[in-house]
């Protein structure tokens, strides 16, 4: 199942399932905010409504340099346990929008990741279990302020502003993203970063039993598990477009002052 949060044409927020017909996305309107229980034929263009992100995280857990590749191209090491570092909700923004990154920066970077979904609050999670707390997967930018991540060494300014994680536009079932599910991102229409989840160093179920024995983990909260190689700076007006194997493609623009 593909499930989507949205605001209808009324203004209410919705959740509901996204499948295709004839070629074509259309948003279906559910009672619950994983798309559960089906309002029978109502249906909705996704052009027609304003697509939220599909889920309310009171946190994102990212994962710093979890593909070899990326290390390399950042002149860093391979880490020995997974690399954590957090975003607040402020920075989750929307699918199709046009977001303000901070102004006066050199560098802003793109970085294309999948996003983990948790189902359920958990703490102590072992590997084994591990894909028992997972709603789903989603497509993320882990948007990066270059400037101030290289000042400071807790990346509270270069990594957690406003807009600084677009997901969506929606969380894809397990059994829709393969083990070796494609990442790609496209800048302006061109393939900037390409790779596959199958290059994680840490896997999903690695990256919830570390995080889960320091931190609980509620439901809606997003684990981003790291960029491959190919990031690169954006500039003001760029389109971005994070597509991943049985997800979908997340697109967005940005402004930069």
């Amino acid at each position: 199942m593909k499930r989507v949060r949205f605001r209808d044409t009324a203004g209410n927020v919705r959740g509901g399932r996204w499948t295709v017909e004839d070629g074509e996305p259309v948003v279906t309107a559910a009672a619950g905010p994983y798309g559960r229980i089906a309002f029978g034929d109502e249906s909705y263009d996704p052009d027609e409504v304003d697509i939220l992100p599909p889920c309310e995280p009171t946190k994102v857990v990212c994962i710093g340099r979890n593909y070899a590749d990326h290390a390399e191209e950042m002149d860093s090491d391979v880490p020995d346990r997974p690399m954590l570092f957090l975003k607040a909700p402020n920075a989750v923004a929307s699918h199709g929008k046009h977001l303000t990154m901070p102004s006066g920066k050199e560098r802003i970077d793109y970085e294309a990741e999948l996003g983990v979904v948790i189902g359920e609050q958990c703490r102590n999670v072992s590997e084994s279990g591990a894909m028992d707390v997972v709603a789903g997967y989603t497509c993320v930018n882990d948007i990066s302020n270059r400037d101030d991540q290289r000042r400071e060494q807790n990346w509270v300014r270069g990594k957690a502003f406003d807009n600084a994680c677009p997901i969506g536009p929606l969380v894809a079932t397990p059994e829709h993203v393969p083990e070796d599910a494609s990442i790609e991102l496209r800048l302006n229409g061109e393939t900037k970063q390409s790779s596959s989840r199958e290059h994680l160093i840490f896997s999903v179920p690695e990256l919830i039993a570390e995080i889960t024995s320091y931190m609980t983990l509620e439901p809606g909260d997003v684990i981003a598990t790291g960029t491959p190689e190919g990031v690169g700076p954006m500039e003001d007006g760029d389109e971005v477009e994070v597509e991943i194997e049985g997800i979908g493609t997340l697109k967005h623009s940005v402004k930069i002052p």
